[in-house]
């Protein structure tokens, strides 16, 4: 079983930067690859960035490419996204997800995720 828990959201201001982390236990994970979804309240999950976990075929939203990055940390099995230029746009809550294999953009593809952590841009 593999556990996952995210950590990092918070309230930030328009054009402010966000850096969302997330702890993954439970198994070697050298097979697997790690992904960043986001909820808005009355919408379907969206992906926005994903990685294998040897830090290779990152991949990312149109809606975050340029203002995001996703990466690992293999000593201590975290995975970051480092997201700037926030708008409200991107207020919602983050999951981050775990699948083995190749990264998907579909969020039931990816079978563990975590509890999620509030993001909110407001002035």
């Amino acid at each position: 079983q593999v556990q996952v828990a995210e950590s990092g959201g918070g309230l930030v201001q328009p054009g402010g930067s966000l850096r969302l982390a997330c702890a993954v236990s439970g198994r070697s994970l050298s097979s697997y690859s790690m992904g960043w979804f986001r909820q808005a309240p009355g919408k379907e999950h969206e992906f926005v960035a994903a990685i294998r976990w040897s830090g290779e075929s990152a991949d990312y939203a149109d809606s975050v490419k340029g203002r995001a990055t996703i990466s690992t940390n293999n000593a201590n099995s975290t995975v970051h996204l480092l997201m700037n230029d926030l708008s409200p746009e991107d207020t919602a809550v983050y999951y981050c997800t775990v699948r083995w294999g190749s990264p998907h953009r579909i969020f039931v593809a990816w079978r563990y995720s975590g509890q999620g952590t509030q993001v909110i841009v407001s002035s």
